[in-house]
């Protein structure tokens, strides 16, 4: 591994994209990367963050048109109340403050805790849950579906309405549609390796894959032998498809794990298109890279949202973060 000592992974990391990213304020120390033109005059805040090893999630998403501030914990560890209190506090321009919080209990708790927190200081919270993972309804780490892809969908468009100036209310109504219209599906071909452990942190053999894994390698439906990009397609759209409400054209996000690299991530969009295609789904838009990843894992994951005029008004909206950026 590219490190120093696995205790200083994630500070090492923040200091780095202190260098990188002039436009972010990166406060190491306090674990909150922010936006350096915060609080933005009447204009709701955004704010979201869980543990490192998915990144740019949540902390290459902080900029304009998405979020204002994003809170990393330790590797796969929620980050605690006090950093999310700290960073509602630094982007909170007397609008309120949206929480976007992924469904694992550990993030959910601490978002809930830091809600009350920066409520007892005058700042106004709302909290919305994202859920869309499709290949299990609990885990070792949820209550309901895990929270994965549609993540970034939610701090896209709910970014671009706040952008716009629109009040919590709206801007929360956004976010709970869009995660409400979005659900997610993983494989994995390779276990992720964590700088505490020093290696694969589950036993996947070679020739098999596991469908329907979790951001942090948690179990999915089943494990079975290798199959072709387009097996992996047919399986993953239809679970996604199979608990997504009916509607018209959708977003799609053909996501790497961290450690697939872009041609094969372009051969499986394509293959996802064909799917689509079959299926007689429209897609509006496509967004291919690694964006929501589990450090080193091989694999993919697909994620589609249901998006009506007006949330692809909000998509084409301009975005200028580290790893998101277009319009601008």
């Amino acid at each position: 591994m590219l490190i120093n000592v696995p205790e200083t992974v994630v500070a090492d990391a923040l200091r780095g994209m202190a260098a990188a990213h002039p436009e972010l304020t990166v406060d190491v120390e306090r674990r909150i990367v922010v936006r350096r033109d915060a609080p933005v005059a009447d204009k709701v805040g955004l704010v979201s963050g869980g543990g490192s090893g998915h990144e740019p999630l949540h902390g290459g998403f902080v900029g304009p048109g998405m979020l204002d501030a994003a809170c990393p914990g330790e590797i796969f560890t929620s980050p605690v109340p006090d950093q999310m209190a700290r960073a509602a506090a630094a982007v909170d321009s007397g609008r309120g403050v949206l929480f976007v919080v992924k469904n694992y209990t550990g993030d959910v708790l601490n978002f809930d805790m830091a809600a009350e927190l920066a409520e007892d200081e005058g700042v106004q919270v709302a909290r919305v849950l994202v859920d869309d993972d499709v290949a299990v309804t609990d885990s070792t780490h949820t209550a309901g579906r895990r929270g994965t892809g549609a993540t970034l969908f939610v701090e896209k468009l709910a970014g671009a309405a706040a952008e716009e100036g629109a009040p919590l209310e709206r801007v929360a109504a956004v976010a709970r549609q869009v995660g409400e219209s979005s659900r997610s599906f993983g494989v994995a071909l390779s276990a992720c390796s964590t700088p505490a452990v020093g290696g694969p942190t589950f036993d996947l053999p070679p020739g098999e894959l596991e469908l329907g894994v979790g951001i942090h390698g948690e179990p999915g439906r089943e494990r079975r032998g290798m199959m072709t990009s387009g097996e992996i397609a047919d399986f993953a759209v239809d679970a996604v498809l199979t608990d997504l409400r009916p509607g018209g054209p959708v977003l799609a996000l053909v996501n790497g794990m961290g450690g697939t690299p872009l041609v094969e991530l372009y051969g499986f969009a394509a293959e996802v298109h064909r799917v689509l295609a079959e299926r007689g789904v429209a897609v509006a838009r496509t967004l291919v890279g690694n964006y929501v990843t589990s450090l080193d894992m091989a694999g993919c994951s697909v994620t589609l949202c249901r998006a009506d005029e007006d949330l692809l008004r909000l998509w084409d909206a301009p975005v200028r973060t580290p790893a998101l950026r277009w319009g601008m």
